[in-house]
């Protein structure tokens, strides 16, 4: 460790004196939903890709905009339908006739934020197009290869299946989505504080401009070099082996699940701490910041055999027995 851990949480909170400042410019126009704000902060703070679900009118898209509102750099908002093409996000070749020549006109998806919305409303092509920008940061028109802008981070909103017309997303590409958070109701005094707020036919939804790109980069650097004490580490693999393995680790888990999850849910998951960290003001990641992502890395990642269900057992249940089971650090 280059620095020591005073250092770190001296430098954690210089580079992050935005973050309380644009939260509260957040709350303004979006009531509750705490956890769902930190989320896209630690998605935005280490480079990941957040999936949002809930019913519709739970404020998702709203949280997005007015994220992206509060920040200096580019925004793209993209409707998925059943009829999206590919080339509706990541562009075309124009034949031009005046000069014979064929020139690339660049997609929507060359901005640093987009909102994907409805994702789970597009034919399979579509998919595969987005897959390649988020896992390799550039995306292919024709036979050329162009890279996106940094930052860029897809945050994604779906319906729940049972909604009419949505499919099922890929695991292949569950899996590049560092978080899928889950958008619950608001409490009754929230719901009051949104009727307040939100029951005119012109709601105030300004908000000001408070952070550059160029501080949210500066901000994933410190983030990078956050402490993760040895013993954290070994509890974030047992963590995910656990998912994998369960009868190793004495969780009576049998028959429950599937398939656990990918070595990219380890390195994730501590991605994801450490900026949960640094969200808090912390040079250093403890257990409790494990516990506090774990759900929303892993929910995605592990797969419930028929069995559970049968049994109406989630990957939620799974996951917070696997928390319960395993000895904190």
């Amino acid at each position: 460790m280059n620095h020591s851990v005073q250092e770190l949480d001296r430098r954690v909170q210089e580079t992050g004196s935005w973050v309380p400042p644009l939260t509260k410019e957040i709350s303004r126009v979006v009531i509750g939903q705490q956890g769902l704000v930190q989320g896209l902060l630690i998605g935005l703070l280490s480079n990941g890709h957040v999936l949002l679900e809930g019913v519709p009118g739970l404020a998702k898209t709203l949280t997005v905009k007015t994220l992206s509102s509060c920040i200096d750099a580019s925004f793209q908002r993209l409707q998925f339908t059943p009829d999206l093409l590919p080339a509706d996000l990541v562009g075309t070749l124009i034949y031009n006739p005046k000069e014979s020549v064929f020139t690339t006109r660049k997609g929507p998806l060359f901005a640093n934020l987009i909102l994907a919305d409805e994702i789970n409303r597009a034919p399979a092509k579509v998919q595969s197009a987005l897959l390649e920008a988020m896992q390799e940061r550039h995306v292919t028109i024709s036979d050329e290869t162009f890279p996106l802008p940094d930052p860029f981070l897809v945050l994604a909103t779906q319906n729940p299946l049972e909604q009419e017309g949505t499919y099922p997303l890929p695991e292949a590409q569950l899996d590049r989505f560092m978080l899928k958070i889950v958008v619950g109701y608001p409490t009754r005094k929230e719901e009051r504080q949104i009727l307040d707020a939100m029951a005119t036919s012109s709601p105030r939804l300004h908000v000001e401009r408070l952070v550059s790109k160029e501080q949210i980069l500066r901000a994933r650097d410190v983030v990078n070099e956050i402490y993760v004490d040895e013993k954290v580490k070994d509890y974030i693999v047992d963590l995910v082996w656990a998912t994998r393995e369960p009868a190793v680790y004495k969780l009576k888990l049998d028959g429950l699940i599937r398939y656990g999850a990918s070595p990219r849910a380890t390195i994730f998951l501590t991605l994801a701490a450490k900026a949960h960290a640094f969200l808090h003001g912390r040079g250093y990641v403890t257990p409790h910041d494990v516990k506090s992502v774990g759900l929303d890395v892993l929910r995605h990642r592990v797969a419930v055999s028929y069995e559970a269900e049968a049994d109406s057992i989630t990957s939620e249940e799974v996951i917070g027995r696997i928390f319960e089971g395993l000895p904190v650090p």
